[in-house]
């Protein structure tokens, strides 16, 4: 039998879901530091480090990397944060994932099949596989 969710909870998880989207680092980090798990995740599978990525807050993402989040996550439609910035084109967030330790090869489709479908020669290049 699963209970209902707090209210003020599930305002809590949106209110740091949306930070993240928005990339307000500070505001961002101070509820991680407050005991925020790093790697939280909505109910699509998406953390915090997906959603930054995705949105290209590279910033955001080295400072959830510091603290503990794993840059590898895949969601619940398997796809990292890192496929994620291939897609929207977010350079200097493909940069801080693979600086933060994510695999080019991990998720579906990965962030090297994803550079290889829209032909990002100088990802590939940088993933080591051109």
């Amino acid at each position: 039998m699963s209970e209902a969710l707090d209210p003020e909870v599930v305002e809590l998880a949106t209110k740091i879901f949306d930070l993240a989207r928005q990339g307000d680092t500070a505001a961002l980090v101070a509820y991680v530091d407050a005991g925020v798990p790093a790697n939280l995740t909505n109910d699509s599978g998406d953390s915090l480090v997906m959603l930054a990525a995705y949105h290209g807050h590279a910033e955001a993402v080295r400072a959830l990397v510091a603290r503990g989040a794993d840059t590898n996550s895949a969601n619940d439609r398997g796809q990292t944060p890192l496929a994620g910035a291939v897609f929207k084109g977010e350079d200097a967030v493909v940069r801080a994932l693979l600086e933060g330790g994510a695999d080019p090869a991990a998720g579906m489709p990965s962030a090297i099949d994803t550079a290889r479908m829209f032909g990002k020669v100088e990802l590939l290049q940088l993933f080591g596989t051109a």
